[in-house]
């Protein structure tokens, strides 16, 4: 089972495409991940998905705004959430 239990916002993807993110969209993200510490089930709002065809790592994405526009992708390091990227969801889905 899935438990996360602390959130890493180092990496430099992650910081680069955070920062390019409108404040709107940075408050919503800092908002909504709360709701990602502790075990599943987690909130239906961030529409929890591990992304198929990744296994080395896990990629995993949420929804960070409620109109669905932008994503979050991160990777699981035992039970650290590793943010990778923020943005559309285009963009998301492209290259998590």
């Amino acid at each position: 089972m899935l438990v996360i239990n602390k959130l890493d916002f180092s990496k430099d993807s992650f910081v680069s495409s955070l920062s390019r993110q409108s404040a709107e969209v940075q408050g919503d993200f800092y908002k909504i991940i709360e709701h990602l510490i502790g075990k599943p089930p987690f909130p239906k709002k961030l529409h929890f998905e591990k992304l198929t065809g990744y296994s080395k790592p896990n990629i995993f994405t949420i929804h960070v705004t409620a109109n669905n526009s932008h994503k979050a992708s991160f990777e699981m390091i035992g039970d650290v959430a590793l943010f990778r990227k923020i943005g559309t969801h285009k963009e998301i889905d492209r290259n998590p």
